[in-house]
């Protein structure tokens, strides 16, 4: 993970880096300095993190590489519970007419997501079990990851956690530590043609994905979340 240039624009023109209005009260971290900062704030209790960014960012990418991290450290000391285990099933999406916006704002269960948040923070049970997205299969497997108590670093992370926006602000209270994910929209482009197109879709539906909901998502992502306490830039 490279640094954040720092500069605040809104810029959604092609090659323009994804960022709102409030990078700059943003502190600029690099992958090692954010891992230890997480690791000093979980020797009491447990500690959240989210991580937020536009579709295709890399968020999981920096999820997945602190927690092996931490892990290096502790084994078993932290894990994820991703926020794409909340998407709303297809089904349900058909029936609100939703299903050509999958991954907006509007079709996920921001409650449920809040409500494991909630219990996750507070570490009252022996082990909880989260959600997991299934992309093959296009669907939310119930309780595919389990986190017990002895976890104590959670690395939640998504495209909404910090919208500024109800329901997602009601997120905001049960973060201890926040990071922004910002990526060029050249780049965002290139990954997730290459992600579809790994799904065997045709060039023309591939657009419509791309160009008609993920980057539009992005750029509804970095107008409307509040600042992070840290920034990153997704490498190139």
């Amino acid at each position: 993970m490279a640094l954040i240039d720092g500069e605040a624009a809104h810029n959604h023109e092609r090659g323009a880096v994804l960022r709102s209005a409030v990078v700059t009260e943003m502190k600029k971290i690099d992958l090692k300095s954010l891992a230890a900062f997480i690791a000093g704030q979980g020797t009491s209790r447990r500690s959240v993190t989210a991580i937020a960014g536009a579709p295709g960012s890399g968020k999981s990418t920096l999820a997945e590489h602190l927690v092996f991290r931490l892990n290096e450290v502790a084994l078993g000391s932290a894990a994820v519970p991703p926020m794409d285990g909340y998407h709303f099933d297809n089904s349900v999406l058909i029936q609100r007419g939703l299903r050509a916006r999958k991954g907006a704002p509007e079709t996920f269960d921001v409650a449920g997501l809040l409500h494991i948040l909630d219990r996750l923070k507070n570490n009252e049970d022996d082990e909880i079990a989260v959600p997991v997205f299934d992309r093959d299969l296009e669907i939310s497997r119930a309780g595919a990851r389990m986190i017990p108590r002895a976890v104590r670093f959670i690395i939640v992370e998504g495209n909404y956690l910090l919208l500024a926006q109800p329901p997602w602000s009601h997120l905001r209270a049960m973060f201890d530590i926040t990071v922004l994910v910002a990526a060029s929209e050249e780049v965002l482009r290139q990954r997730l043609t290459v992600r579809w197109r790994g799904y065997a879709l045709s060039p023309t539906e591939i657009k419509a994905k791309v160009e008609g909901n993920d980057l539009p998502n992005g750029r509804f992502v970095t107008s409307n979340s509040i600042p992070a306490q840290f920034s990153v830039e997704a490498d190139a």
